[in-house]
């Protein structure tokens, strides 16, 4: 756990490593505490979640989403590995809670701290890792889709429900072993989706509950007969609904074309594969 300033900032419009200062103070307003003032803790009363499942690992498309490769913070330039097979690192783990918690992590997903997902600065996201505590055995599975942590010996920041797992919540940090899981050995995400079905639908687990209206957008094409083309493309190939909704922008009419809403992680993943095998472009997720 530690301060913005120090750790990831939050990744916005661009998705990638903006300044945390506070705004400037309005005469006959109020102003707004500086984030990087604000102190993270976990819950305000002890939550107990050792009983959370852990995610079931799959193989994600990785998008161009939070992988900007190299990228700088505070002057330290870092490289998104290609790759993440014989991945294994030992190091100290810390852990990040309500003063992120809601926000947007560096893929573009809501931060959940009482999900079992992790930050990481090289792996691609999203990964699949297994974080080892090194003083007491235990070990978990976590999603990394966020960025971090940036400072001197951390190599993985964990949500407040995976420490805790691990069993250093109050301690902060712990002596920890992380190994990536190698996705040419994971179940395709489409695979996992059909499994569900067959068993009466997929674990519900929070790593994998998206926030409510959820988009998968496709594209802003200028033509409308362009965007209803595509639009009958994917609504073959899709279970979910896929509409065209107009927008103006500088004074001209795009048509927006996205798929949703989509509840769950896995379901976005197969979407986002259809799109892209349908050569339809690299599809970005939206929040209405």
């Amino acid at each position: 756990m530690f301060q913005c300033n120090t750790r990831r900032g939050v990744l916005l419009a661009a998705l990638f490593l903006v300044a945390c200062g506070g705004p400037q103070t309005q005469p006959g307003k109020q102003a707004k505490p500086d984030f990087d003032r604000v102190k993270d803790s976990g819950p305000s009363a002890p939550v107990n979640m050792l009983a959370t499942p852990q995610p079931t690992p799959v193989r994600e498309p990785i998008g161009p989403a939070g992988n900007k490769s190299p990228y700088k913070v505070r002057g330290v330039t870092y490289h998104v590995r290609d790759a993440v097979k014989g991945y294994k690192e030992r190091g100290q783990a810390s852990w990040y809670g309500t003063k992120f918690h809601g926000r947007r992590t560096a893929n573009g997903e809501i931060y959940n701290m009482y999900a079992m997902s992790a930050a990481h600065k090289t792996l691609p996201l999203p990964s699949y890792a297994k974080v080892t505590n090194l003083d007491n055995g235990r070990s978990i599975i976590v999603r990394v889709n966020d960025r971090g942590p940036f400072v001197h010996g951390r190599i993985i920041d964990l949500s407040y429900t995976a420490a805790q797992k691990l069993g250093y919540v109050d301690k902060g940090v712990a002596r920890v072993e992380v190994e990536a899981l190698d996705p040419a050995s994971l179940p395709p995400v489409t695979e996992t989706l059909l499994a569900g079905d067959v068993i009466g639908g997929l674990p519900q687990d929070t790593t994998i509950q998206l926030p409510e209206n959820t988009y998968l957008q496709v594209g802003a094409y200028s033509n409308a007969s362009q965007a209803d083309k595509v639009r009958a493309q994917l609504a073959a190939s899709i279970d979910y609904p896929v509409s065209v909704s107009p927008v103006k922008r500088s004074g001209k009419t795009f048509y927006r074309v996205r798929i949703g809403p989509i509840s769950q992680q896995r379901a976005l993943a197969t979407a986002r594969e259809t799109v892209q095998e349908n050569q339809l472009g690299d599809p970005q997720v939206v929040y209405e």
